[in-house]
């Protein structure tokens, strides 16, 4: 049991509690513009043959709900790095393309270099947390996040994204937005539910790592958000080896590492294939592997959510990682999300 958390009571760990008003200042600020509200109208009618997806790192990872979202909808939808867009994609750049952009700083090198080339040739919908980047200024509708300023790693900017998003969702689907703010209302008290029992948390989560050196976080669908997410935020936070895959991809070779200092988070997800992510937990532990399943019918209170709509089980799924990078740090007496080497916004390719 950790006694002391003073190491990590710093900025990192402020940012992460006050996410709850985070969600609640974006929801509040979220609108149907009329930029918008007209580029729906254009990709109904068929005015655009395709949406390419894009940003990098949690920016990226954050767009996977709201693919598969499109796709099921009829769209021809793909995601890309912008730094694969920029370098080996252009010819995506067309008029027939409608891009929609993430990027938390909205000037990150590959972001701004994407503004340099397209030129105006697609038409792109910005989602930023800076109102005056680069970014929101050459977009043709712009939503915004209202996280506030950010210590280092994505938290905030992470949860509220994926929140604008799925009221992009809302506007692109051209669903009942009344329908959709009133289920997004929903969301803050989910994570300050949560959030509430984050030093209980902590606890059980350090006990439950002693002695691991590798982290592998598997999921399916919208869970990949928060395996993407969640691998990079572990590395960040904590100079700690995490690393997050499908749960199918899992199996195709990974499954082969299982050993005592592995610990594998799987997240049950959707109920179209939560037998199947529940199967490979429970195969891991009968082969005494170390192994966490995150879901509201979770045996872990640190791995429990609480029971939301699938629509807002992306925003929460993050979550019990955020605890794990606490933990860890905790164990390893560092202060959490500090940059030795890197930067809040990467300003060079």
């Amino acid at each position: 049991m950790i006694a002391d958390f003073s190491v990590i009571e710093g900025q990192y760990l402020r940012d992460i509690l006050n996410q709850p008003q985070a969600l609640n200042d974006t929801l509040a600020g979220l609108e149907n513009s009329k930029a918008l509200a007209h580029l729906a109208i254009r990709l109904n009618k068929g005015q655009f043959q395709k949406i390419v997806l894009t940003g990098m790192g949690s920016s990226f990872h954050a767009l996977h709900p709201l693919n598969l979202e499109l796709v099921e909808q009829g769209f021809t939808a793909v995601m890309v790095e912008t730094s694969e867009l920029i370098h080996y994609k252009a010819q995506l750049l067309d008029p027939k393309t409608l891009i929609v952009a993430v990027s938390q700083s909205g000037q990150s090198a590959e972001m701004v270099r994407l503004i340099e080339l397209n030129r105006k040739r697609a038409t792109v919908i910005a989602v930023t947390n800076t109102p005056r980047s680069p970014l929101a200024g050459n977009a043709d509708a712009a939503l915004l996040t209202c996280a506030g300023q950010e210590f280092s790693v994505s938290c905030k900017t992470y949860v509220t994204a994926l929140m604008t998003l799925t009221w992009l969702s809302g506007v692109l689907c051209e669903r009942d937005l009344k329908r959709t703010r009133k289920e997004l209302t929903h969301a803050a008290p989910a994570v300050a539910e949560y959030l509430s029992a984050w030093r209980d948390h902590v606890g059980e989560l350090a006990r439950k790592l002693t002695g691991i050196r590798h982290l592998f976080m598997v999921g399916r669908g919208p869970s990949l958000a928060a395996v993407g997410t969640g691998a990079l935020i572990v590395k960040e936070s904590d100079h700690f080896h995490a690393e997050g895959m499908s749960s199918a991809a899992f199996r195709h070779g990974p499954l082969e590492m299982l050993r005592e200092e592995i610990f594998v988070l799987v997240f049950a997800g959707e109920e179209k294939t939560r037998d199947l992510n529940v199967r490979l937990f429970e195969e891991i532990r009968a082969q005494e592997g170390r192994a966490g399943l995150v879901g509201e019918d979770s045996s872990s209170n640190a791995f429990r959510l609480p029971d939301m709509s699938e629509g807002l089980r992306s925003i929460l799924e993050i979550l019990p990682v955020q605890m794990i990078t606490l933990a860890l740090a905790a164990q390893a007496g560092r202060e959490p999300g500090r940059f030795e080497l890197a930067t809040k916004v990467t300003t060079t390719e």
